[in-house]
């Protein structure tokens, strides 16, 4: 030992056995080195340690093994690697190399940062680092004998390091990855992915109605909720993606390798549905909901700062389309706030003008076939653009105060409507969270009773779940009050959220309208939809309600539905939404019996719509006009000659290419059906579940351009078509659908 620490000194000579010999001249200068080496060790401030040819610990200070709490015999003849890893977490040198290539490679080692894999050291229960440096040593004829260098412990400095790195990337909060480090992420994954042409989604969301939250019950329970979604969040996501929070209630997800539009529709449900339960803290309840905004690279952006934008205006999409939704980007949304800006302004000029109507759909009774109740349903004709439907003004509404006016005019006329038709007759007002939560909500019900005459057991108030996101002891003051004015209250939409059996037992409800989504699959074999539909009566009759089944369109849905007990069904089978004058004219002469009129089998809905497509068949590609599309099919118009049995192929616009057959034809007009079924956009519309990369289709000959006005992007085929048209385009104006 006396011999390796003599080397240290710089007054050994070395032999070409590799031997150390020390020199005796100056033995007093040796000494004092050799002096002020033990102070130095006994010191503290760093510790000796020394390797032979064969990487093996031959020496170390006595105070580094009492570091570690292990003996010093036990310690050396062991290879140093044994000791030592290198850390691959260490901030700002996750790339080092390992101290085994270093060592093999008789690389000089600088501060180079080791974590410990032996011993218990003086940090008990926690992991230690050491910092090393060393030198590798060489005879004179340039034979290596080993290492001698330097270490010291640094586990306090580097933990400290280790939480300012944390700090500087992840959420204190929540432990999510933070804005800095999903940007980072992000850029990385695009990069990398660009040159193998895979994809990457990206889910933008932030929370409803959390300010709210905050407000009512203060930060404190406002930073647990925030806690207990970031948990929800990535049990949701799991090993898929990962989950990052930008800051406030705003929350990003990375999904790398996830183009289906499918599976991505699934996954922005389940955690719109997961985020909406209900949070208990401290004793008190919170409910809030979630909008998801969803783009994917290379389609929607190659680029981070593209593909984040994009999804951030398809979040605010989202936002404006009623919240709770879902929303995957287009081109067409850069133009949708100014859209939203017209329509909200025209929607207060019709309000001011009386230009709105309601529309009355009847709940009838199938013991008899009567009508019991009419849902009242608002109509708007635009002077210029026609029937705007209210799942488009209607959201624009409750993100103003239009929403207030509406929901009190909406009132005050259908309660004077109601006085026209027999005592028997009640009506049913759609009520918005936003109005419920009014402080003078029930004000205004009592208002709008007393200037009609009508009585109070005559109307009925159908409300969401969306409702119980307000404070919990307003709500029910709320439903108190009307209660004693003799309201009936039904609770619409239900079986589509996970709460709702908490609410049957906390809400004074005299009636559940069972979601229109189970009836559309409730006659398909491999659903549970006619189970569930089952349950929910059974679980109704229980509780002394009433049940109403909405959105029956054919009879077997009708068979179905009744086998199941249901006594009171609302839908196009029955009748569609009539105006106060039809629905008069028919009660002059009593009949308040209608008879189920529809088709024997329900098929997919299918959308009248009218734009543009392409329509690709070899190497051609044709205009054309599309005029309904579902799930599974379409009707085109403006080709000739095309026959039954031909194989097509139809751009819809941003690269989706559509696989279909053609099974019908007439005239210029031609039915397909599709190889893979669309699926929803989370808008109401439908589209791909994959589109054609950029990359495949300039491989394939194509690309896509930017379409009329930039508001849409179709296929263009590149190379000279090598075969004559076999279809003959026609021109096609436009017709009203119906």
């Amino acid at each position: 030992m006396k011999n390796i620490l003599r080397s240290w000194t710089g007054n050994s000579a070395q032999q070409a056995d590799g031997a150390t010999s020390v020199s005796v001249i100056r033995s007093d200068d040796v000494s004092k080195r050799l002096e002020l080496l033990d102070d130095f060790e006994q010191a503290g401030i760093s510790w000796l340690w020394a390797t032979d040819a064969d990487a093996r610990l031959v020496y170390l200070s006595s105070n580094a093994a009492e570091n570690l709490q292990k003996p010093l015999d036990e310690l050396l003849t062991k290879p140093l690697v044994e000791l030592f890893e290198t850390d691959p977490d260490s901030p700002g040198g996750s790339s080092a190399r390992p101290l085994n290539f270093q060592l093999t490679a008789r690389n000089k080692l600088v501060d180079q940062t080791v974590r410990l894999t032996v011993g218990r050291s003086k940090h008990e229960g926690r992991q230690t680092w050491w910092s090393l440096s060393g030198t590798p040593k060489f005879d004179k004829a340039g034979q290596f004998l080993g290492y001698r260098g330097s270490a010291k412990d640094i586990t306090v400095e580097y933990e400290r390091q280790l939480e300012d790195s944390r700090l500087a990337e992840f959420d204190s909060l929540t432990g999510l990855a933070n804005r800095h480090r999903m940007n980072k992420r992000l850029e990385s994954i695009l990069a990398s992915y660009k040159s193998t042409n895979r994809s990457c989604a990206l889910m933008m969301l932030d929370l409803d109605r959390f300010k709210q939250v905050n407000d009512t019950f203060g930060h404190p329970v406002g930073d647990e909720l925030l806690k207990q979604v970031a948990k929800r969040l990535q049990r949701v996501v799991g090993h898929r993606g990962e989950v990052g929070r930008l800051g406030g209630d705003e929350f990003q997800i990375i999904l790398p390798d996830i183009d289906d539009r499918g599976k991505l529709g699934e996954l922005a449900s389940k955690i719109i549905q997961m985020v909406s339960q209900p949070y208990v803290i401290e004793d008190k309840r919170a409910t809030i909901g979630t909008s998801v905004g969803i783009a994917i690279s290379p389609y929607d952006g190659v680029h981070k700062d593209d593909l984040i934008h994009n999804s951030d205006l398809s979040l605010y999409a989202s936002k404006n389309g009623g919240r709770g939704q879902f929303r995957f980007y287009s081109v067409d949304l850069k133009d949708e706030a100014e859209e939203r800006r017209i329509i909200e302004e025209d929607l207060r000029v019709a309000l001011a003008e009386d230009k709105l109507e309601l529309h009355y759909q009847p709940i009838v009774r199938t013991d008899d076939n009567m009508v019991v109740v009419f849902e009242a349903l608002m109509r708007w004709t635009h002077p210029e653009r026609g029937p705007i439907g209210p799942n488009v003004f209607i959201p624009i509404a409750e993100e103003s105060d239009l929403i207030l006016q509406l929901g009190e005019w909406a009132l005050n006329r259908a309660c004077k409507d109601a006085l026209a038709w027999p005592s028997s007759v009640r009506v049913a007002v759609n009520v918005s969270a936003a109005q419920f939560a009014h402080s003078e909500f029930a004000e205004t019900v009592t208002q709008a009773l007393e200037a009609s005459g009508l009585e109070a057991g005559r109307l009925e108030l159908e409300l969401t779940e969306s409702v119980f996101m307000g404070d919990s002891e307003t709500v029910e003051e709320t439903f108190s009050l009307l209660k004693k004015l003799g309201i009936r209250l039904a609770l619409d939409d239900f079986g589509t959220g996970y709460s709702s059996l908490s609410y049957l037992r906390s809400a004074p409800f005299d009636k559940l309208k069972v979601d229109r989504s189970f009836v559309d699959s409730c006659t398909l074999k491999d659903q549970n939809s006619d189970k569930i539909i089952a349950a929910i009566i059974g679980l109704s009759e229980a509780l002394g309600m009433e049940v109403i089944v909405e959105g029956v369109e054919a009879f077997d849905q009708l068979d179905v539905v009744k086998s199941k007990g249901a006594r009171y069904i609302q839908g196009w089978i029955y009748s569609k939404a009539l105006t106060q004058s039809a629905i008069v004219e028919r009660m002059k002469s009593g009949d308040f019996r209608i008879e189920p009129d529809g088709p024997e089998r329900h098929r997919g809905e299918r959308r009248s719509v009218f734009r543009r497509i392409g329509v690709i068949h070899d190497d051609h590609r044709y205009d054309a006009l599309l005029r309904d599309l579902s799930k599974t099919g379409a009707r085109i118009e403006g080709l000739l000659g095309v026959a039954v049995g031909t194989d097509l192929v139809l751009d819809l616009g941003g690269g989706q290419l559509v696989v279909c057959t053609v099974n019908r034809t007439h005239d210029s007009t031609f039915a397909v059906e599709f190889e893979t079924p669309l699926v929803s956009d989370g808008a109401g519309g439908l589209c791909t579940r994959h589109r054609a990369s950029p990359y495949a289709l300039a491989a394939a000959g194509m690309k896509i351009e930017p379409g009329p006005n930039g508001k849409s992007s179709n296929v263009v085929l590149l190379n000279p078509p090598r075969t004559k048209p076999q279809f003959m385009e026609v021109a096609v104006g436009k017709m009203h659908a119906g």
